[in-house]
């Protein structure tokens, strides 16, 4: 816990905020809010969603929670309707899997739009978001998975946002990931790949503003974050795992930095990832979409793109970090009592390391990546499109 602020507004977590669901009850009367949730069936079945649904049915004044569900089939879609029919506030189950929208947003092709992407988060949250957007000024959105979630988190995430004086449109997360079972560090992904890599990258390239902007998240792949709708209305949405950092690249485009903010909401925990045995599974599946993503940004943003001759530094550059990373994490951790292994989480580095020259290589053959077209772009081509997506996906 500290004080400092950086380029992007930090709000740090005191532990002295008292009461913050009345609180936030009382904030939510200055502006219609939504909440959104992308969710997997499979999570009806494990207790991270009791927990956060009973945390967000203190929420009197909020104006709808949207679930943008992937269901195998109706009954299912009817079970998640019931799980949450006892909250004090509107309920929209978006289907978003379901043949009706499978059938409207195909039939969308005629109009030169290809909305149906890859089927996943991203894929959930665009739909969410063109839901959520229609009768609210700001959305927040959560993972279904977070085992710690508590009152703090929408109070804090919303915050910001809720006071329009604060001059905020977009609210990212950061946490301290630890597994509740074992108190060690997680959230590899950050630590062990973007967290080196973006040092590198600023070695290789120069200091320049997307990657100074990236380097100030403290936590740039949480997946919780909050924006207005005039925000998310005017945002792309990437389809895969490179999700996190489109999203903060698309933010980079369309807002100055002085209206974003980054919110510690304490210690976290949801599902883990495996590294993979390959390339195509797991954390290193991940990872080289991460990469993918960033390295589109610096195109886009900087118009920097990295040489063959680059490659090769930046394998040696990423390598040196990643272990410097590591041996400051088994510092902190044993100084804080955490079990940590070094030799796991440098084995670790050394598998995200192999991928950097085949997937670097991969996204230069192809660096244009499909992102779902933004919402203000679609409701120009078909205007009635959230309405008859929204009703396509809560039948």
């Amino acid at each position: 816990m500290d004080f400092q602020q950086g380029l992007i507004t930090t709000i740090h977590e005191y532990g002295l905020a008292k009461d913050p669901v009345s609180q936030l009850n009382k904030d939510l009367l200055k502006r219609p809010t939504s909440i959104l949730i992308p969710c997997l069936f499979d999570e009806f079945n494990r207790p991270a969603l009791k927990i956060i649904k009973n945390t967000l049915k203190e929420l009197k004044n909020l104006n709808q929670l949207v679930i943008a569900l992937s269901a195998s089939n109706h009954d299912d879609v009817l079970k998640a309707r019931h799980f949450f029919k006892e909250m004090p506030f509107p309920v929209h189950v978006q289907w978003t899997n379901s043949p009706k929208v499978i059938e409207l947003l195909k039939d969308q092709e005629k109009n030169g739009l290809d909305l149906l992407g890859v089927p996943g988060k991203g894929w959930a949250v665009w739909q969410g978001v063109g839901v959520a957007t229609k009768n609210s000024e700001v959305v927040a959105l959560f993972d279904a998975d977070i085992r710690t979630f508590n009152s703090n988190y929408p109070s804090r995430m919303l915050g910001p946002l809720l006071e329009k004086s604060n001059g905020i449109s977009y609210v990212k997360a950061f946490y301290s990931r630890l597994s509740l079972e074992t108190n060690a560090l997680q959230g590899r992904a950050t630590r062990l790949f973007v967290g080196p890599l973006l040092s590198s990258l600023e070695q290789l390239i120069g200091n320049v503003p997307f990657l100074q902007y990236l380097q100030s998240f403290r936590y740039p792949l949480a997946g919780e974050f909050a924006f207005t709708t005039d925000l998310a209305m005017n945002l792309r949405i990437p389809c895969d795992w490179g999700l996190e950092i489109g999203l903060l690249s698309e933010v980079y485009k369309n807002v100055r930095i002085s209206r974003i903010a980054q919110v510690d909401l304490g210690i976290f925990d949801h599902k883990h990832k495996e590294i993979g045995s390959k390339a195509t599974e797991g954390l290193q599946k991940m990872s080289t979409e991460i990469l993918s993503s960033v390295l589109r940004g610096l195109m886009e943003h900087e118009a920097k793109t990295l040489t063959s001759s680059q490659l090769a530094n930046l394998e040696v550059l990423y390598r040196r970090a990643g272990e410097d990373r590591v041996k400051q994490f088994s510092l902190d951790s044993s100084v804080n009592q955490l079990p940590y292994s070094r030799h796991k989480e440098e084995l670790a580095v050394h598998t995200f390391g192999k991928l950097l020259r085949p997937a670097i290589n991969k996204f230069l053959e192809s660096p244009v990546k499909q992102q779902l077209p933004c919402w203000a772009r679609v409701l120009d081509c078909e205007s009635k499109l959230q309405d008859d997506l929204e009703k396509a996906g809560g039948l």
